[in-house]
């Protein structure tokens, strides 16, 4: 568990993804794609990655999977979650990524989550 921490929250991607979910809840992966700015296949298999180290979890819903923190993650690596997400937020591109999804929350999400 360390190791897949460490190494998620060493690559870039992986980061923004984790502080994504770790400020938000849960997203799907449409909603990942258009914060981050990249390309649905590069965030799958990102997303494979953090799921294979057990940082996330997924849930099907119809044809959506939504990703949020693995339930099961322990105090200590949830503690280093939140701190990197306090330490990050307001800072490039972590900014960025929260602006793009709160557009697309105000231009687009209904009051219940919106289906991508």
């Amino acid at each position: 568990m360390e190791q897949a921490l460490f190494s998620a929250l060493a690559e870039p991607t992986r980061r923004r993804i984790l502080m994504l979910l770790t400020e938000q809840g849960e997203l799907c992966v449409c909603e990942l794609v258009h914060a981050l700015a990249l390309a649905q296949p590069r965030i799958s298999s990102h997303l494979a990655a953090l799921r294979k180290g057990g940082l996330v979890k997924a849930r099907k819903q119809g044809l959506w999977v939504h990703y949020s923190i693995h339930p099961g993650l322990p105090d200590w690596a949830l503690d280093i979650l939140h701190s990197a997400l306090r330490g990050l937020k307001g800072r490039a591109p972590y900014a960025a990524d929260a602006a793009r999804l709160a557009g697309m929350e105000e231009e687009s999400r209904p009051p219940v989550r919106r289906a991508c």
